[in-house]
């Protein structure tokens, strides 16, 4: 005779449906990762070896051919040059200001709470509406900033149409972008460190403000520190409102980045493929910064 199957226990069932449970819970974030993101990012590594443009009746295979390309391509290596350039002065030009202004504040007793909000407005606000305005600031003739300066007996630069001012007067721009999002984080480490280890160092024979700053602040934001520089240089690396807005890459490209070039490549000339392989590029500069931060510079943080 058939042995009848043998029925699942209370408490079997019990974790099939939670087991069920999670997985429909989780589904909606699971379509979203392959349709949003990990689709996408396969067709772009596709694409990057055709010479697919939008509109074509047919797709070549090329291998290598527009990354050959690229390291031919004078655009290009402006762009990347300008990219690297924007990240190198934003970077720590971010990072310093929001830490300096941290400690001041935190120093202070009175105003903390105005001062987050007044340094944290550029982050809430529209990027393209302050481009606007930055527009307005930087223009050489009606612009306010050149008029103190001709107050002040000095001729103002064209800041957005010189070639050789363009790239800085962007960059400060995305300091004051990023100022405002790193000293909340900032804040936060502050406020996290013991207020116990300050009087300790100071028993112990630290008496400037220097001195408490470097043996506990300073260690003791480690983490945050860490943190602020990952999410800043991948920030800066993805600049494009304020370039496209303000100075479509020009004057003679001389204000091209990368997220620029991939957008022009890919919906003005429509050339999809040269578009991802640009795109393959910017991901291989955010892998290293993530690679830079996990393999590198984590072994070097202090974490209490």
């Amino acid at each position: 005779m058939p042995v009848a199957p043998a029925k699942a226990t209370p408490a079997a069932r019990h974790a099939r449906s939670e087991a069920i449970t999670a997985w429909l819970l989780s589904l909606p974030a699971i379509l979203s990762y392959l349709l949003l993101l990990l689709l996408p990012t396969l067709a772009a590594v596709a694409l990057a070896f055709t010479d697919y443009e939008l509109g074509a009746d047919s797709v070549r295979w090329i291998g290598l051919e527009n990354f050959a390309e690229l390291w031919t391509d004078r655009g290009f290596r402006q762009s990347f040059v300008n990219t690297v350039f924007y990240v190198g002065v934003v970077t720590p030009g971010s990072i310093l200001g929001a830490l300096v202004i941290a400690l001041l504040i935190e120093a202070g007793v009175r105003g903390r709470t105005l001062f987050r909000a007044v340094f944290f407005l550029p982050v809430v606000s529209l990027t393209v509406a302050m481009a606007s305005a930055w527009q307005y600031l930087l223009h050489p003739t009606i612009g306010p900033l050149n008029g103190m300066l001709r107050q002040l007996g000095i001729a103002g630069p064209a800041w957005l149409s010189d070639s050789g001012m363009v790239m800085w007067s962007l960059a400060g721009i995305g300091i004051w972008e990023n100022l405002g999002f790193n000293l909340v984080l900032f804040l936060a480490g502050l406020t996290a460190i013991p207020r116990e280890l300050y009087a300790a160092a100071e028993v112990d024979g630290a008496r400037s403000a220097w001195a408490r700053f470097r043996l506990v602040t300073w260690p003791l934001l480690g983490p945050t520190t860490l943190f602020v520089l990952t999410i800043t240089m991948i920030r800066s690396v993805r600049v494009f409102d304020t370039v496209k807005v303000l100075t479509q890459g020009g004057p003679n490209k001389a204000s091209e980045v990368l997220l620029h070039s991939m957008y022009q490549e890919g919906f003005t000339f429509f050339r999809l493929g040269y578009s991802a392989a640009i795109t393959l590029v910017f991901l291989a500069i955010v892998l290293a910064l993530m690679w830079l931060q996990t393999r590198v510079l984590d072994k070097r943080v202090h974490y209490g």
